[in-house]
C-alpha cells in the first residue's frame, strides 16, 4: 500500500498506463482524497466487450503484482464493473453500457479528473493535475 499521497499518484497513474496498454477506453484518474476519506484516486477505464475487460483488468493485477496485491476485487465474474481496492487507489473497469449507467465521472464531478490517451506523455507524480487558474 502506498505510505503517501505522491506514492498513490505514481501508482494510480502506472495503473492507468497499463489500463492503456491493453486499449481501455477513456482512461481518467480523478482526485478525490480532498473528497472523501475511504481513497485519494479513482482509477476509471472501460472496455468495448467483457473479454476486453477482462483483460484490462487481468493485465493491471499482473503488471503491479511485484508492487502490491488488490486488496478487494468485485465483479470479476459478470465483466460488467470490476472494481481493483488497493486502498488509496481504487480502480473501476466498466462495459461500455455499465459505465454510461453509473456515470461515476459525474457522481464524482468535483473531483480533480485528468484523462490519459496514448498520444499524451504519462504526466509526473511530482506535478500537480492542473495547473492553478
Amino acid at each position: 500500500m502506498p505510505d503517501n499521497y505522491a506514492d498513490s499518484k505514481e501508482l494510480a497513474l502506472q495503473i492507468g498506463e497499463l489500463a492503456l496498454q491493453k486499449k481501455a477506453d477513456s482512461v481518467k484518474i480523478l482526485d478525490v482524497h480532498d473528497l472523501t476519506s475511504m481513497t485519494d484516486f479513482f482509477v476509471i477505464c472501460s472496455g468495448n466487450s467483457d473479454v476486453q475487460v477482462k483483460a484490462i483488468v487481468d493485465h493491471i493485477v499482473d503488471e503491479i503484482a511485484a508492487v502490491e496485491r488488490p486488496f478487494n476485487r468485485e465483479g470479476y465474474d459478470t465483466r460488467e464493473w470490476i472494481l481493483l481496492d488497493y486502498i488509496n487507489v481504487v480502480v473501476h473497469v466498466f462495459h461500455e453500457a455499465s459505465r454510461d449507467f453509473y456515470d461515476l465521472e459525474r457522481l464524482w464531478g468535483d473531483a480533480e479528473i485528468s484523462e490519459l490517451s496514448d498520444d499524451m506523455p504519462t504526466p509526473d507524480p511530482n506535478t500537480p493535475l492542473f495547473d492553478d487558474l
